[in-house]
């Protein structure tokens, strides 16, 4: 729990005391008249937060005074705190003040009946002294700050590194860059670096695009030619009163280099501006060298048409053959002033829209952007290395993504051209533009890309992989969480090749071999990847079943009504529906599910199911959950199997299946949808009324009748024993009305889902005799270590 969490559970101002006096680790001191008393920091503390910091410093200095005149020691700094804020200044500072024998003091009787001529005189003068802290935000700081007093006898400001930026970053949007006027969210980045950048007067670096200034005395920043005024300029004061500026010399022109990590992350998601980490490059620059040969940076001219600020090339030893261009100008003037690659040429373009008709040829002439060195070293064939980590944003059209839709992003001219091409849904990714553009541009160049796998493996690619024609000459594959501000585990590969677009023979992608690395950028060992045809994945297996005339109920859970809009028939003889997502383990864990009637969430699909494809159900549905998918296996594709399965198998996944908590079949009376209302009935009860001890009569005996002539094997007749002792003590006793209602327990064929949760909710109540989930749950994982080596032994699973 931090500091400001256990202030706010607080009730005294003893209570108050002591949480500082823990969290700051005093060890000598006294609680008298001065709330916490040590040789060094006398603290005056508040229950609550309705004083303000003058209040409190006032009446500290009262006793400061008190000591002063009875000739007593006083101490090095003075210190407030109440459970929301703190402040510290020099004891020293404040003495001008009270030792004013021309003006003194008009205290009052004592330290906390202090008159507001006293509060007026101290607040008017102590102000410039103070060092504030928030203790929600500024936790780590207020703490550093009064230890280092306490050890060095100096208020030491907290220095600007490598290791807290995007922290400092975040304080100082919160402090100073919402008080900016006029301001735009996206260009905060650029005027924190201008701020951070000086020592209040002088810059560190001739030629930032954003430049701190004073009028009368008072910070204002220039910006494209436009000054800034701040609104308030207390945070300014408080944020440089915690903060040491400039930073350390040995961290300017890395600091300026992470600009694109700062960028808001609005901006950020939508432009795909991801900081390449340099431990990260250091491995790319590695296997560049184990592909192109030693001398490689010698030998081709390199373009990065997505420099961002030149991380991907500020390990590169011969600069006068780098070509950088970036979406932003701001990036451009960054490397500038931070001297990144001076020797290289760095200009402004938009690699997806400049320079290309209307048909899609590409025209220099039409922005006279592109330096004649580069057109020359394209139109001579000279070797051309085209080294980029791109954008990665994608746009969405599927129903109830909200947030996650990046609408028209993909909307650029080589988008127009790719359609034109009829390259399907690879059109909608922005990496993949880059790649059109530079098949058609530099077809023979030689390319060296940070991307996800999707162009390799994804089956929505297979029509690019057709198009775009290209050698793997090696790489690697790092975690996602080694890349600062990407969400989710999965890889991210820096993949070499060789492209040959010029060639009129086919080249299939078939399987690639990476290393494979840490997010720290450790190597722990290899992966294979596989560009496999689309007919031979999981997802195409099984048959669908012929719809009827007859709407179907539209589910988004077991036994909620969904309210997407789209309505779907009905099939004859509908036990139950299989929803399956895409077909790769991104999507596997949370897109397979089983449900009494259609499932409509997400992108809806889905499989009618009857007691022809139920066997196959049950296993797509099990492999799909098996294994678990990890950061390394996420785009790997669930495949049709390739060896024999037999009928034990068959039997296993359907028990699987049955007793899973994704098996969300249920029965439910009086679901209300499209102005009438609906009941589904559970067909997955593998038990009979007699068996369970059920009140009424189940209105479904399929999965008993299905069961019937099936030979378990012992593992799943282990699960099934185990179930049905669940289903009986379900059964034992009647809900009260609240669980009755919520699980909608108004039948007696309720599902598996109904069961379990209902027992949850009466072992939560504590109403009930406790039911232990235990011996189901070693039963169940019994069966599912079985069956996960069998995922990959029948193919259903590359290794």
């Amino acid at each position: 729990m931090t500091l400001y969490e256990k202030l706010q559970n607080t009730h005294s101002e003893e209570d108050v005391k002591d949480v500082y006096i823990k969290a700051l680790g005093l060890k000598s001191f006294s609680k008298n008249l001065i709330d916490i008393q040590t040789n060094e920091i006398w603290f005056e503390a508040k229950d609550g937060y309705k004083y303000s910091t003058y209040q409190m410093f006032t009446q500290l200095l009262h006793y400061v005074q008190q000591a002063l005149d009875k000739g007593e020691a006083i101490p090095p700094f003075l210190c407030v705190i109440d459970t929301k804020k703190a402040a510290i200044m020099k004891t020293a500072d404040a003495l001008p003040l009270i030792s004013n024998k021309k003006q003194p003091i008009k205290w009052g009787k004592s330290a906390s009946g202090y008159t507001q001529e006293a509060l007026d005189v101290v607040s008017a003068y102590i102000g410039t002294y103070l060092v504030s802290f928030k203790i929600e935000t500024h936790e780590e700081e207020f703490i550093n700050t009064i230890k280092n007093a306490i050890k060095t006898g100096d208020i030491i400001r907290t220095q600007i590194t490598p290791d807290n930026l995007k922290q400092v970053f975040d304080k100082w949007v919160l402090m100073i860059g919402q008080e900016i006027k006029d301001v735009a969210p996206e260009e905060y980045a650029l005027l924190f670096f201008a701020d951070i950048m000086s020592d209040g007067t002088v810059s560190t670096h001739a030629n930032l695009p954003a430049e701190l200034l004073h009028r009368g005395n008072a910070p204002v920043f220039m910006l494209n030619n436009k000054i800034y005024e701040l609104g308030n300029r207390e945070g300014y004061r408080q944020f440089w009163a915690i903060y040491h500026r400039p930073p350390k010399a040995e961290y300017r022109n890395y600091l300026l280099e992470r600009r694109d990590s700062l960028i808001p992350l609005d901006e950020r998601s939508f432009k795909g501006a991801y900081y390449t980490p340099l431990n990260v490059v250091d491995k790319a620059y590695d296997k560049l060298a184990e592909t192109l040969g030693e001398n490689w940076q010698k030998n081709y001219i390199v373009w990065d048409m997505c420099c961002g600020v030149g991380n991907l090339e500020v390990k590169h030893s011969n600069p006068r053959n780098i070509y950088m261009s970036t979406l932003d100008q701001a990036d451009v003037d960054v490397m500038k002033a931070t001297k990144t690659c001076v020797a290289a040429t760095r200009f402004q373009y938009d690699y997806l829209n400049d320079d290309i008709t209307d048909d899609g040829t590409i025209d220099y002439s039409l922005t006279n952007k592109v330096p004649q060195g580069l057109r020359d070293a394209i139109a001579q064939g000279k070797k051309i290395l085209v080294l980029i980590n791109p954008p990665y944003a994608e746009s969405g059209s599927g129903i109830g993504k909200g947030d996650e839709n990046k609408k028209e992003v993909e909307q650029t001219k080589i988008n127009t051209l790719m359609k034109t091409q009829e390259l399907g849904y690879a059109s909608k990714e922005l990496f993949v533009q880059f790649l059109v553009r530079i098949s058609k541009e530099i077809p023979s160049a030689k390319l060296a890309m940070f991307s996800t796998l999707k162009y390799v493996n994804a089956p929505n690619f297979e029509r690019f992989r057709e198009f775009w024609k290209a050698n793997y000459l090696g790489g690697f594959v790092v975690h996602s969480k080694a890349f600062d501000g990407l969400k989710g585990n999965f890889p991210i590969g820096f993949l070499v090749w060789k492209t040959d677009m010029l060639s009129t023979k086919r080249i299939d992608i078939t399987e690639i071999k990476t290393e494979v690395l840490d997010k720290k950028a450790k190597p722990i060992g290899e992966k294979s990847f596989y560009n496999l045809p689309n007919k031979i994945f999981l997802n195409s297996w099984m048959k669908k079943s012929k719809t009827n005339n007859e709407l179907a109920l539209p589910l988004s859970n077991a036994i909620k009504v969904s309210n997407n809009p789209r309505k779907k028939m009905s099939c004859d003889n509908m036990k139950g529906f299989l929803f399956a997502g895409n077909n790769d383990f991104q999507n596997a864990q949370t897109g397979t599910l089983l449900t009494s009637s259609i499932y409509t969430g997400r992108n809806g699909g889905g499989v009618y199911l009857d007691d022809k494809n139920l066997w196959q159900a049950a296993i797509v549905f099990s492999v799909r959950r098996l294994v678990k998918p990890t950061w390394l296996n996420d785009r790997d594709q669930f495949l049709i199997p390739t060896e024999p399965l037999t009928d034990e198998f068959k039997n296993d996944c359907l028990l699987w299946m049955l007793f899973n908590g994704s098996n969300l079949t249920a029965s439910a009376n009086d679901l209300e949808w499209n102005g009438k209302k609906w009941s589904i009935v559970n067909h997955f009860i593998p038990f009979t009324e007699e068996e369970v001890g059920a009140n009424d009569r189940f209105e479904s005996d399929f999965m008993v009748q299905y069961l019937k002539d099936k030979k378990l094997s012992t593992e799943a007749k282990a699960v099934l024993k185990e179930g049905k002792k669940l289903w009986q003590a379900y059964f034992a006793h009647t809900d009260v009305r609240a669980v009755r209602e919520e699980l909608k327990l108004n039948r007696p064929d309720v599902g598996w889902y109904q069961v379990r949760n209902a027992l949850k909710r009466r072992n939560e109540s504590g109403d009930f005799a406790p039911i232990s989930f235990k011996p189901f749950e070693e039963a169940y994982k019994t069966l599912t270590e079985k069956l996960q080596p069998m995922v990959y032994e029948l193919g259903f699973l590359k290794v």
